[in-house]
């Protein structure tokens, strides 16, 4: 037998060994002589019957136990023992008040000690008018009466109707208990994950059948709720109850539901879900609904890709039932003028021939809508020639103009400078009895404000006003005077804001637009009288005007910037700030840079401290400027606090961008200084402050001409010319979020998209044989032409 090589837990104990000098008497005893012969065989015998004695106890005892076993039985030992403890404890009568959970006071005690109370109410029954009250005080005092309430649990009216002692809810109708789910699911956040959600959807009373998830589906679009609709389509049919009866007609409502909320990636995923189940697969409604949400968010791509995959028939799906089943579909002209509608956003005027020609290979005749939306490409793209062409083609053809036509044609002939034609484009639209909608007449007049024709502008307003426009006048004329400024028509512009006040009310957005104007064209004092006007508060006068907005301040902002009015600049930001209006980085960082350089740096500060509490991650130049302003004034622990920042935050400063900021601002006596101080401190070795600690190195040595400068790393900067306002105004480009700073669930907005997604290689091959081209070869195709 092989000897075991493992190590034993614990070694047995000895053998006995006898006595060898009671062996010897007991010997002599007998007349025996012990010979050391005898000895041994005695001796060897004592120790034999020894063994026997304990190998049969060893058997009566049970097994060894094993380290876990042996854990085990301590530690069951040591929970009686604290059972035991507590059971004692409980049992002490001087301590009864304390039994219960630690982390509660004594009021939570004396509650449940009422809650247990034996003592039956012996009086009348309670009136429910009582009830009633007492619901509304708590209703009015929600916040005080939170631990009491339950969120999920609505008292409605006839809860209390039942006379009787047995309480019962009142039964609802069908379309009750579907605007209950619905004014419930909207009321909440919940998602299919959450434990509320189910119970909510469980306690509906529903029975879920496809009528019932239409109406819900359609309620919660309507109501803007699109997560919910996705959330309850997935509970619905992934439970054992419902699985087996999906329906694709709520699956393409879903669709058009996800379509006004513009949400092309999630409606395509749903579409992808549809493709791969016989019982849902998606119908000529459904790529409707699919082609115009791709098409208004401009995704090319994936509408072509769509179009060629309702051409075939996908090798693998489920719950085929029959062999001959035929789902393939040929676009027609819904389909067609989608893709129309995605080359506006991307300016693919090439793919308007490569439509029209599709449209006469499947023997379809473009209707007005194709020809508008063509014009609409063509106008886009700067092809100005072509979209009279087309106009020329409806009217030939015999399409009906309409006024969103009239509109595509004046701003041709806006772009084009042809004034002139603009205006009769429009009287012709009158003539022929078009009615025209407001957004014709507004394009009128702007086009006629942008080349200083602002009087036969307010003709224009005068038939928009008739024509009683869904958006207020105000509207119609801080568009003018848009116009007017970007055409640099200053006297213009005051000329329009004058008369808009014979007309409407003093409106905020005309103001800001002409604080814009005044901040542009160096008016400051203007500016600044208007500014106070809209900030204060006038009660003598009988029309109140609205309150300052965000865009106020904001223009106010850039127009003391320009003017240099720094201590009006600060007034402003004070005000601003007193307001409640919330600081905007995109828009203020340059202006709160340049007035820190110019010793309002205190406004930085506070604004830095602004943004944190806020948890967003203030600007590049921020943490540049601040150090740059803390190195000047010598409080280097400050200036190290704020390296120690940067080294955590998602961007980076290039070697050549910290080099030209310290030649620009700081003298080397400071720069020698923070040196220093880096150096003696624990500083975060990152890609930003190893380029700072590498500029310094390179600035305070003395052969600062002779040293050539390193190249920088991948991602650091490789111009110049990357001084601070640089990095102020290039804030998009050079503040990059790592992802790990965004939640979730995101909106999915990324123009990425898997060809195989939609199209499986497989079909994909099959296409190939069909002898149709694909997606990325027709955008190929187009910008090759």
């Amino acid at each position: 037998m092989e000897a075991s090589t493992g190590t034993p837990s614990s070694f047995p104990n000895p053998p006995p060994q006898p006595n060898l000098e009671k062996i010897k008497q007991k010997l002599l005893k007998y007349g025996v002589q012990p010979t050391p012969r005898i000895l041994h065989n005695l001796r060897k015998k004592e120790i034999q019957k020894s063994n026997r004695r304990l190998a049969k106890q060893t058997s009566k005892l049970p097994p060894p136990l094993s380290d876990a076993q042996r854990e085990a039985v301590l530690e069951e030992s040591h929970f009686r023992t604290i059972k035991k403890e507590y059971n004692k404890f409980t049992k002490n009568e001087a301590t009864e008040k304390l039994v219960g959970k630690p982390w509660e006071g004594l009021g939570m005690i004396q509650l449940r000690e009422l809650s247990i109370d034996k003592t039956d109410y012996e009086g009348e029954r309670l009136n429910p008018e009582h009830l009633m009250e007492l619901s509304d005080i708590i209703e009015c005092e929600r916040d005080k009466f939170s631990w009491i309430l339950d969120k999920d649990i609505d008292l409605e009216e006839g809860l209390f109707e039942n006379e009787g002692r047995k309480w019962a809810p009142r039964q609802r109708t069908e379309a009750e208990s579907i605007k209950f789910l619905v004014d419930r699911l909207s009321a909440t956040e919940l998602s299919v994950k959450d434990w509320k959600f189910t119970r909510m959807m469980r306690y509906s009373g529903l029975q879920f059948t496809e009528g019932q998830m239409m109406k819900i589906v359609n309620g919660l679009g309507y109501k803007g709720h699109w997560k919910h609709a996705l959330s309850v389509v997935e509970w619905v049919y992934t439970s054992k109850e419902h699985m087996h009866f999906q329906s694709r007609f709520v699956y393409t409502k879903l669709l058009a539901v996800l379509g006004r909320a513009r949400k092309p990636r999630e409606a395509l995923q749903i579409f992808n879900l549809m493709r791969g189940d016989g019982h849902i697969y998606p119908d000529m409604a459904a790529y409707h609904s699919l082609a115009v949400t791709l098409g208004q968010a401009g995704l090319l791509k994936e509408l072509l890709s769509v179009i060629e995959s309702m051409k075939i028939k996908p090798k693998k799906i489920r719950n085929m039932r029959r062999k001959n089943w035929n789902p393939e579909l040929q676009p027609d002209n819904v389909i067609f003028n989608a893709v129309l509608n995605a080359c506006v956003a991307k300016c693919q005027w090439k793919g308007v021939a490569w439509v029209f020609q599709q449209l006469r290979k499947n023997s379809l005749r473009p209707d007005g809508a194709s020809y508008g939306l063509a014009m609409e490409v063509m106008l886009k793209s700067g092809k100005y020639d072509l979209v009279h062409e087309f106009f020329g083609k409806m009217k030939r053809n015999g399409k009906a103009l309409k006024a969103l036509t009239y509109k595509v044609l004046v701003r041709a002939f806006w772009e084009e400078g042809k004034v002139d034609e603009a205006v009769e484009a429009v009287r012709d639209m009158e003539r022929r009895g078009v009615i025209g909608t407001a957004t014709v007449y507004y394009e009128l007049a702007r086009c006629l404000c942008f080349y200083g024709r602002w009087q036969d502008a307010i003709f224009e307003i005068k038939k928009l006003k008739d024509l009683g426009p869904t958006r207020p006048l105000a509207v119609a004329f801080t568009g003018m005077i848009k116009s007017a400024m970007d055409g640099g028509h200053v006297q213009d512009c005051v000329s329009i804001y004058e008369h808009s006040k014979t007309l409407i009310s003093p409106d905020i957005g005309l103001t800001n637009a002409m604080l814009k104007v005044y901040g542009r064209n160096d008016l400051f004092l203007k500016a600044r009288e208007l500014f106070e006007e809209a900030t204060r508060y006038n009660l003598d006068s009988e029309i109140i005007p609205k309150k300052a907005d965000a865009f106020t301040f904001s223009s106010m902002l850039e127009a003391s910037a320009r003017a240099l009015q720094w201590e009006y600049f600060e007034h402003v930001y004070k005000e601003m700030t007193l307001s409640g209006h919330r600081f905007d980085q995109s828009k203020h960082s340059a202006l709160l840079v340049e007035a820190s350089i110019n010793g309002k740096w205190h406004l930085l500060e506070h604004a830095f401290d602004s943004i944190l509490e806020a948890g967003e991650i203030p600007h590049v130049s921020f943490f540049i400027e601040m150090m740059c302003q803390a190195t000047i004034r010598h409080d280097y622990d400050r200036a190290v606090s704020l390296v120690n920042a940067m080294a955590h935050a998602p961007f980076r400063v290039g070697f050549q961008d910290w080099i030209n900021l310290f030649e620009e601002r700081i003298n080397k006596a400071n720069l020698i200084e923070l040196q220093e101080k880096l150096v003696s401190r624990d500083i975060v070795k990152e890609a930003t402050v190893l380029n700072l600690l590498r500029a310094l190195q390179f600035i305070c040595e003395d052969s600062l001409h002779s040293i050539e400068i390193p190249e920088d790393k991948e991602g650091d900067s490789d111009e110049g010319s990357g001084s601070l306002f640089r990095l102020a105004e290039d804030f998009e480009d050079d503040l990059v979020i790592s992802p790990s700073y965004y939640d979730e669930g995101s909106d999915s907005d990324i123009d990425e998209f898997n060809f195989e997604d939609v199209v499986p290689s497989g079909e994909a091959d099959g296409l190939r044989e069909f002898g149709a081209p694909s997606a990325l070869e027709i955008l190929e195709t187009w910008k090759a032409k």
